[in-house]
Formats: C-alpha cells, structure tokens, sequence
C-alpha cells in the first residue's frame, strides 16, 4: 500500500507576537514525551531499588543533567559530525536549532558526560548509573524517531515493492502546491515516488524493540556493564540496518562503496564497545537491588 504523507509538522499554531508567528512542533512535543517516560518509568526503577542510595529527588536533578546533555550534546553533535563546513562559515549557525538538526550520537555523548558529572557528585559508579539510565532512553528515541516522520524528514530510498510513503518534501516536488500533489496521487502516477519510511523503522527498532528488550533484561539484577553492553550493541546493529534503506545527509552521501554511510561509521563503534562491555560484565560484581525506605512504607 502507497501512502501520501499529509501530516502538518505543527501541533499548534499560536496567537501572532509583533513580526513573529510563535507555534509549537509535533518535534518538540515527541521531545516533551520522551522526557516524560524517561521521568515515570525512572520513578519505576527508584522505587524499585534499581540504583541503591538514590532517591526520586536525586534522580530527579540527574534526569535534568540528562535533558541538557542530550538538547547541548545532540546540537552540537550534528553541527560538527554532519555540518562542519556550514559551521566554519556561520558559527553562530550552532544556535539556530528552529532550523532542526540533532544527532543521536552527539546526544549520546552529551549524555554520557552529563551522568558521569552526577555520578561523580553522588559518589557512585559511573557504570551503576548507565545502567540505571539505559532502559529509560529507548522511548525517547522512538517518539523523536516520529517526530522525524511527521515533519518528513530523514526518509528512505525509493522501494519499488508497491508499498512505502510519497513524502512531499522529496525534491521532485519542488514548487508542488498540495492540490497538485493530491490530484497527481489519486492517478497513480507518484506511486514511482514511494519511498521506505525508514523513520517509522527506527521508531520500532531504537524504540519499541530496544524498550522491551532492555526493560525485560534488566528486571534481573546484571552485573555491571551488561544493561549498558546490551544498550550500545542493540542501538548500533539496529542503526547500521535501517542505514541501508535511509537516504543519507545530502550535504554527505556515501563515504565508501556507494552504501557505507555516516550514520554506520558512528554506530560501529558502539557495536564493539557493547561486545566490549557484555564480556566485561561477565567478571564483574552484580548491582543488588535495595528498596527505599519511603517504598516499603508505601
């Protein structure tokens, strides 16, 4: 089946402030989700035990840690890994995130430096509180995977299998009006355009099939390193498949052998450092879980 992607990308339209036309994005509003799950199921796991000494309070200062490195650390992640050479020209381009651009990989790494500040602070290790975290992204990445469908955008290649989604926002369709583009839809005739909605794979790979896997795996006490092996082997296999049906950044293409993407070459390390981590949990010492007292109570 064929669709037309007809998904206006904002949410709501408010009122007009002087020269400005303020509105609010369905990207934001998957970003706003995926904060709130990470909240509710890390309330879950505190009440659980599942990072001992640490209250929902703390946990609380340590999601709001988390949120700034993956807003800082994503921005900039994609300035650098995928814009560099707009960034030379127009520094200031790293702020202007209305116009869109974050990368996983560089929210990543904000998060990383974001948890291992906390974990420092409260005197735990840094691996313990990785753990902890790794099951509560996943969501996150599926809502903001949406997102990216929804503003159609990051979409994948042509398929020719009679099924697949005509996004707008393909070049072919520059200067389209939408009446032409439904008109020309109910022919048939951009059925030719049909491309792989490589966002809503993602949303079910990095999203859904990384929650239950990480949630249901890290119900049993792991010793260290595991939740967190699992995590970065899961994302990175995960990535480099949808890879080969996603488009890459035009400004980029292929780095090698008309297939070997940007995206891929980001993702092989975590692949190894989670085969890395996985074997290194296999000697080292399991995280008990321990009930707060306020719990019990409850």
């Amino acid at each position: 089946m064929i669709i037309l992607h007809q998904i206006d990308p904002i949410a709501l339209q408010l009122p007009q402030i002087g020269p400005f036309h303020p509105s609010v994005h369905w990207y934001g509003v998957m970003y706003l989700l995926g904060f709130g799950m990470a909240w509710w199921l890390g309330r879950l796991r505190i009440r659980a035990g599942r990072l001992p000494g640490v209250d929902v309070e703390r946990f609380g200062d340590l999601l709001f840690n988390g949120i700034l490195g993956v807003i800082l650390g994503g921005r900039i992640g994609y300035v650098l890994f995928y814009t560099p050479g707009e960034l030379m020209a127009d520094p200031l381009m790293l702020f202007k995130v209305w116009d869109g651009g974050m990368s996983f990989h560089g929210g990543l790494l904000g998060v990383l430096v974001a948890a291992w500040w906390w974990a420092r602070r409260q005197r735990l290790h840094f691996f313990d509180v990785m753990d902890f975290v790794a099951p509560l992204v996943p969501p996150g990445l599926g809502f903001g995977r949406l997102g990216n469908y929804i503003g159609a955008e990051l979409w994948g290649k042509y398929t020719q299998d009679g099924w697949g989604v005509v996004f707008p926002t393909d070049p072919a369709f520059a200067g389209w009006s939408a009446e032409r583009l439904q008109a020309e839809f109910a022919t048939g005739a951009l059925d030719q355009f049909a491309r792989h909605p490589s966002q809503l794979y993602q949303a079910c790979l990095e999203g859904l099939a990384m929650f239950v896997i990480l949630w249901l795996f890290s119900r049993k006490p792991r010793a260290r390193y595991a939740v967190s092996g699992m995590f970065a082997l899961l994302y990175g296999v995960f990535r480099i498949l949808v890879e080969f049906v996603r488009v890459p950044d035009a400004n980029i293409g292929y780095l090698a052998f008309g297939w070997v993407t940007q995206g891929q070459l980001l993702s092989l390390p975590l692949v190894a450092l989670g085969l890395f981590l996985l074997w290194r949990s296999r000697s080292a010492p399991v995280l008990q879980p321990v009930v707060p007292a306020q719990a019990q109570a409850g």
